[in-house]
């Protein structure tokens, strides 16, 4: 296993401060209102947002309302909703072991119950570049790559021989040639697309990770992080005051978007702003 040579760097710039931003890096370009439980944000700048209904609204990037999905009471809540192929938004519902796929007007395309293909405990799934589906098998502890039907593609062996201890993913990631699995605990497990483990990131205890693009992005407690994967580069940012109160963020390239709840009466908010 390849070990992340550049650890002790990455701590010793957060220590130094020397890649600290100011609150100028941010500005607020619009806001989006309503309902939001949950929210994603694709590499187009769409915005998808879960409501206390269990409702998935599109908005494009002007904020724009372009789909819905009302089919709300087959499976329950959802927990995760992948976005990262914008023609094809992946919706899964833990306590069915349930995917179910939706096209870009979120319209439903396929539908995918996991505990029929003897895959019993999964807490993370993400699409495949070739617009299959990784899902981390918690009951072998195992990378699996399955299509459309559920049928298994491709598996890692078990991952705790390989290791050491079993990782328990929150997210999955496949972004330019690479797989993701992000362990708030353990750091970024960095797969191959034949399953083989090339790299531990040692990224921890952050909040809304996500891999976008060349960057890996996450917050912790009143700070914002964004990593270079190329060149081991870690941007800090303090939380400006704008920022504070946020109950979640989400990223793409070039956006940041805070989610901050009764912030217009009843209403929350999303707030997005641009990163400099």
């Amino acid at each position: 296993m390849k070990i992340n040579i550049y650890i002790l760097l990455f701590f010793l710039l957060q220590a130094s401060g020397a890649v600290a931003q100011t609150d100028s890096s941010f500005r607020l370009i619009k806001s989006i209102q309503g309902d939001i439980i949950d929210f994603a944000v694709d590499n187009l700048d769409n915005v998808y947002i879960l409501n206390s209904r269990n409702q998935l609204r599109k908005f494009n990037e002007k904020g724009d309302s372009v789909g819905v999905y009302n089919d709300v009471k087959k499976f329950g809540q959802a927990t995760l909703i992948d976005v990262s192929n914008p023609l094809k938004v992946l919706l899964y519902y833990r306590d069915f072991a349930t995917v179910v796929m939706l096209d870009r007007f979120l319209d439903v395309r396929n539908t995918i119950d996991l505990r029929k293909h003897n895959i019993l405990q999964v807490k993370a799934i993400g699409q495949s570049y070739d617009n299959k589906i990784w899902v981390y098998d918690e009951q072998e502890n195992k990378l699996k790559k399955i299509d459309e039907d559920g049928k298994l593609l491709l598996e890692t062996p078990d991952l705790r021989l390989v290791v050491g201890q079993a990782p328990s993913p929150l997210n999955i990631f496949d972004e330019n040639k690479y797989v993701y699995l992000y362990d708030s605990l353990q750091g970024v497990y960095v797969f191959d697309y034949y399953g083989m483990l090339k790299n531990n990131i040692m990224i921890q205890r952050w909040q809304n990770f996500k891999v976008a693009g060349k960057y890996i992005f996450g917050a912790r407690a009143d700070q914002l992080f964004r990593y270079e994967i190329s060149t081991f580069r870690v941007d800090e940012w303090k939380l400006p005051k704008q920022l504070l109160g946020s109950q979640a963020f989400n990223f793409s390239a070039a956006r940041l978007y805070a989610l901050k709840k009764g912030c217009a009466g009843e209403l929350d908010c999303i707030f997005i702003y641009t990163i400099h």
